[in-house]
């Protein structure tokens, strides 16, 4: 039986297997985190081009964090030693930034995580590096609509088997597959919390969404099929059958008549072409 807990300002919050309904303090808290990680994705769309590497991104993430007031979230969250994921191509998540220099035609997500006063900030976006091809394209488009169409569905009443069945169902609807083995997830003073957010479901299934409860809509798309097969490295998914593969994410609250999206782009800059 799902449970929730009342969380108010200044509370310790743990991860308990609760579902944290935040008031006014927390919704600011997101605002300002938020803004800061959709400001850092903002500048990258200049930035990204053939040639930079995923280290000269991770470099730009971690210098725009810090001026901004915030520390990367994943700078040694589990060992990770960088300030953002670059996920290039049949990456899926979690790809480890280096000297991989990005080619003409490639796509790539951008997953930045600005702890900000303590409040997480999480959202990611794709980027079209040069001419990219029309299948990769229309796969960056319709991952965007699967985000969308996850976050326009999101208010008070609904189950998470709602959202996880529209978004598959449009996915499929083109042949792609949608990624199981990983999920969106409640957020907050929290990186990751209770509850799972599945991008695969049942109607009418799955914990109720509740005004105040903060989580992350984040569905991974393939080409292909579903399948993931995780790197030596035990950071970097990548798709089974190399296919390619895409994300957008975002982090919302929930309010009494919808949502409120707090990493959207504050330029307008909400899916390529920017």
């Amino acid at each position: 039986m799902t449970q929730y807990q009342i969380v108010e300002d200044g509370d310790t919050v743990l991860r308990d297997g609760t579902i944290k309904l935040h008031g006014p303090a927390g919704f600011a808290g997101m605002r300002k985190a938020g803004l800061l990680a959709a400001q850092i994705l903002d500048a990258l769309t200049d930035f990204i081009r053939p040639g930079i590497t995923t280290g000269q991104i991770d470099d730009l993430v971690r210098e725009m964090t810090l001026a901004g007031g915030g520390v990367p979230a994943t700078l040694g969250y589990r060992g990770f030693a960088h300030s953002c994921c670059t996920s290039i191509n049949h990456v899926i998540c979690h790809g480890i930034p280096g000297d991989r220099v990005l080619k003409d035609g490639e796509i790539v997500n951008v997953d930045v995580t600005p702890l900000v006063d303590g409040w997480h900030g999480d959202t990611s976006r794709m980027y079209l590096v040069g001419d990219v091809p029309l299948k990769a394209r229309r796969l960056v488009d319709v991952t965007y609509e699967c985000l969308m169409i996850g976050v326009e569905m999101a208010k008070p009443g609904v189950r998470l088997g709602d959202i996880g069945h529209a978004i598959q169902r449009h996915a499929e609807s083109f042949r792609y597959g949608v990624v199981r083995d990983f999920c969106g997830h409640g957020l907050g003073r929290l990186f990751h919390d209770a509850p799972e957010v599945v991008h695969v479901g049942t109607p009418g299934t799955g914990p109720e969404l509740k005004a105040g409860m903060f989580l992350t809509i984040e569905p991974m798309i393939n080409l292909g099929k579903p399948g993931v097969k995780m790197l030596d490295d035990g950071w970097t998914a990548v798709t089974r059958d190399r296919s390619l593969s895409a994300q957008f994410e975002h982090s919302i609250g929930i309010t009494e008549d919808g949502c409120e999206i707090f990493t959207a782009s504050p330029k307008g800059l909400h899916k390529p072409p920017y």
